[in-house]
């Protein structure tokens, strides 16, 4: 782990190397297309104590994250439960997969008009988009986990008659964790994804906002604050999930150990 931190911790000081020279003492590539790092230091500066776009970093930030932690529960809390049910019975795969089948290849950004039809320019059609975006990965995900789960421990716990719930609370649900998590993962880097989309129309706040303000005043270094800012939120929402399936799943850690 310490030398993949040290390959990765090289890597990006290379990159970071390699764009200081191509656009400051070189000079290969405009300030207009890409900017230099002390375009983005001084855009940092200009968020963070005169703000940009209606607001300081930190609201903006403060917006976002409400927003993903809002579509993501949401998603997380009806995507698995929903994908468990459609592994477990037969009978309701049958009745829900067909809805499922075709909403499922329908792009998260297609339901920007009819959130916008359907809840207003609020924070509510924002959160039905990201919803949608993590919904699918977590149903997926979810009953795959389950098919997954080998015959004979699901014939030894109807031998013993094991109470339905205690099933779902003891087997079903453990067996299937891991692939429940990775739904999860894949969920939340949806929602990150969708976020920016999603706030780009009728956001007041939000890194969305930054970006589409940025774009529009033509302004490089700001439009790679909002990137940068979307990437470690993405990363450090990413880890701490991590940290969370770790401590939820021992086994797997000492498996991969």
């Amino acid at each position: 782990m310490t030398r993949r931190y040290a390959i990765g911790f090289l890597t990006i000081t290379a990159l970071a190397v390699c764009w200081y020279l191509a656009t400051m003492p070189l000079g290969l590539i405009s300030p207009g297309r890409f900017p230099s790092p002390v375009d983005v230091w001084l855009s940092l500066k200009q968020i963070n104590t005169r703000g940009y776009a209606n607001g300081l970093l930190y609201q903006h930030v403060l917006h976002s994250l409400k927003l993903v932690a809002f579509g993501f529960a949401v998603a997380i809390g009806t995507g698995v439960p929903l994908g468990l049910l459609m592994g477990w019975s037969r009978r309701a795969e049958a009745i829900i997969n067909p809805v499922f089948s075709i909403i499922r290849p329908i792009p998260p950004l297609a339901w920007i008009p009819l959130a916008i039809l359907w809840l207003g320019l609020g924070d509510a059609a924002k959160v039905m988009v990201i919803w949608f975006a993590a919904f699918v990965p977590s149903v997926i995900n979810s009953f795959t986990g389950v098919r997954r789960i080998e015959p004979y421990v699901i014939e030894a716990a109807s031998m013993l008659g094991t109470p339905r719930r205690r099933f779902v609370m003891e087997i079903l649900i453990p067996a299937a964790a891991p692939l429940i998590f990775t739904g999860m993962r894949l969920s939340l880097q949806a929602s990150w994804t969708t976020l920016v989309a999603a706030e780009l129309v009728g956001a007041i706040y939000g890194l969305g906002r930054i970006l589409n303000v940025a774009q529009q005043d033509i302004y490089p270094g700001m439009i790679f604050v909002g990137m940068a800012c979307v990437a470690v939120l993405g990363w450090a929402t990413t880890r701490l999930l991590a940290e969370v399936e770790t401590r939820s799943l021992p086994w797997i850690q000492m498996a991969r150990a």
